[in-house]
């Protein structure tokens, strides 16, 4: 795990790379990798690579970064693990004609593979990764994010050159690089928490979607390519057993965790009590390997939105025979963090459990450990969430024959009773424009509030588009690939390519590698993934029962307790804590930002602090604090 950043200077442009403008934007990541630093720079100074290390796999000196093949015809700086780098390195030495200067170094093993079957040597590789590899022959830049999104990359073209590295704060070390808001990207992190791949709130600044490599040619032509999705892959389950399934899963599931297992440095695992990480837990304590070492948060005192799960974790530790650490946090580790955790995210992942990903992480650090299991994906891919289970009653109400008109004198009926701004009104008026009514598992603002919430300049500039716009090539793509078009397909879909690596991930990522520590999502294997996606929509919600297949899966591994109680979910009890400090510093933050910008409505934004809308006034103020940081 590392950071990663690089130019490519255009033909004709008079800008030539330097080592100390190559050293500015890599050393502004020395957090995601306090091991080691180095840089490449072509000698026409056409073309710079850097790279911070954090050491995970062959820790010697030789494995370090900016790394070429034999013949220097080949450099490369990668982010990431390939877990099956062993097999890989083997299959190309049996075939011969690869000269190796590392004993196992996974690195290594891109270099060696892109020369012996070219881009489609990502077909081999099982990881997380984020790649920028130039080819000196063909003068080339590739760069490369991995299938799910689980390691980010972010580029900027601009001034006869494009610039890339894992993080938005290296980019805008370029003193060429102007900062500025997109103003659509923030009308759609309204919706979405987040910003939909490829835009950024930065204008200008992309994000290279999950899936996905970018070709770019030194005359600055441009050829992005979708090499993975998750339909192209999946062999439908429709004639097997439940029974079958089930050992399916719990198998490709283990091969998952033991591929995450190898490391040259101590792994841990979080743990908060519930089926996923305690599947994770419990399987990555089985063969050799020495004690579990996991992970847990909790809350000072007791809160009526968040209730303490750390007793279902001590149980799962105690029956794996973990080394098992605790810490409880309060309102002013909140606080306290604000700062940090707006400077690390780069551009705002409005979701507060950012601030319990971090402090586990820094448990984690404090106690030794470099790499980390965690269990996002799982509630994804198996319909894991109340809240999917109340859409999908809704979706179905939705798709009976229902005369169009009637719809829209529902809505007309809403409007009249004030009831605009409600998630009733919202999916009504998506169901009347025949789109689904899920548009995501995390939302935040339904399009009429965000209307409302928006400055009149904003409302003017939006008035005739809705959030739809961001993920309608999405929904093209479902349409046209998915053997199954069932609704819950779709949900799951929705996720895969926005939620989860732009929200989900990123909150993993960003948290994590601010304290050099890495994490590893065994949930979202792409060959775990692919697997799952085979199953049939009915199998999933059998019986009406959350993860239903995935319980019958792990029944046994873990004990039914953990199995069987209610799903609560990674939270932070932010409402009640707006009635507190955190309410009093957010009210200053919001006024002080509407005074000074022309985004929200003032009047509508101490409406909603006046509520007491705590969640949602977390989304305003992430927005805030990063334009205070980043723009201001």
């Amino acid at each position: 795990m590392c950071g990663i950043v690089g130019a490519l200077k255009f033909k004709n442009s008079i800008f030539h790379i330097t080592e100390p403008y190559m050293t500015a934007m890599r050393d502004t990541m020395a957090h995601r990798g306090p091991d080691g630093a180095g840089i490449w720079i072509s000698s026409d100074r056409k073309i710079g690579l850097g790279h911070r290390r954090l050491s995970i796999i062959d820790l010697s000196t030789v494995a370090n970064q900016p790394m070429s093949n034999e013949d220097d015809t080949l450099w490369v700086v990668f982010n990431g693990e390939i877990y099956n780098h062993a097999d890989i390195r083997k299959e190309l030495q049996d075939i011969g004609g690869h000269r190796w200067k590392t004993d196992h170094s996974d690195t290594e093993v891109i270099l060696h593979a892109f020369e012996q079957w070219g881009i489609d040597c990502l077909h081999k590789f099982r990881g997380m990764f984020a790649i920028a590899l130039w080819d000196v022959k063909r003068k080339e830049l590739w760069l490369i994010r991995d299938r799910i999104g689980i390691k980010p990359l972010y580029y900027c073209i601009h001034n006869g050159r494009i610039t890339f590295a894992s993080e938005i704060k290296a980019l805008l070390n370029d003193p060429d690089q102007k900062r500025a808001v997109n103003e659509e990207a923030f009308y759609h992190y309204l919706s979405f928490l987040t910003t939909p791949a490829p835009q950024t709130l930065f204008d200008g600044i992309k994000k290279l979607p999950g899936g996905t490599w970018l070709k770019v040619s030194e005359d600055g032509q441009i050829q992005e390519h979708r090499y993975w999705d998750v339909w192209d892959y999946t062999s439908p389950l429709t004639n097997t057993s439940e029974d079958e399934i089930a050992s399916m899963l719990i198998a490709e599931l283990r091969t998952a965790v033991k591929l995450r297992k190898v490391s040259d440095v101590p792994v841990g695992v979080f743990l908060s009590g519930g089926i996923d990480s305690s599947t994770n837990a419990a399987l990555f304590s089985e063969g050799e390997g020495g004690t579990v070492k996991t992970f847990s948060i909790g809350y000072v005192g007791e809160y009526q939105t968040y209730q303490n799960e750390l007793h279902y974790a001590r149980k799962m530790a105690a029956l794996v025979k973990a080394e098992h650490h605790e810490r409880l946090l309060t309102q002013d580790d909140l606080l306290d963090f604000l700062p940090k955790m707006v400077h690390l995210q780069d551009e705002p992942i409005a979701d507060p459990v950012c601030v319990p990903v971090y402090y586990v992480s820094k448990l984690a650090r404090d106690n030794g450990v470099i790499v980390c299991q965690v269990g996002e994906g799982a509630d994804e891919l198996f319909w894991g969430y109340q809240g999917w289970k109340t859409a999908l009653k809704i979706q179905h109400y939705n798709d009976l024959p229902t005369p169009r008109i009637l719809k829209k004198l529902g809505l007309a009926a809403l409007r009249f009773m004030g009831r605009e701004e409600s998630l009733y009104y919202e999916w009504l008026r998506r169901g009347a424009e025949g789109q689904p009514i899920f548009w995501g598992g995390a939302e935040a603002f339904t399009e009429a509030h965000k209307k409302r919430l928006l400055s009149s300049r904003l409302r003017e500039k939006f008035a005739g588009i809705t959030s739809w716009e961001a993920i309608k090539p999405i929904r093209k793509r479902f349409e046209e690939k998915a053997w199954e078009k069932s609704h819950l397909n779709w949900m799951t879909y929705i996720d895969l390519n926005m939620r989860l690596p732009e929200l989900l991930l990123m909150r993993v990522d960003k948290m994590s590698m601010g304290v050099s520590l890495e994490g590893r999502v065994p949930f979202l294997d792409h060959k775990f993934v692919e697997l799952a996606m085979s199953i049939p929509e009915a199998i999933k919600t059998k019986n009406g029962t959350l993860k239903y297949i995935l319980k019958k899966s792990v029944r046994g591994l873990i004990p039914d307790e953990l199995i069987d109680r209610k799903k609560q979910g990674f939270g932070v009890p932010v409402y009640e804590w707006f009635f507190d400090k955190l309410g009093a510093q957010t009210r200053k933050e919001l006024d002080d930002f509407c005074s000074k910008t022309d985004f929200l409505d003032r009047a509508e934004v101490t409406k909603l602090i006046d509520k007491g809308n705590g969640p949602q006034v977390w989304y305003l103020l992430n927005f805030a604090l990063w334009w205070k940081e980043y723009i201001k």
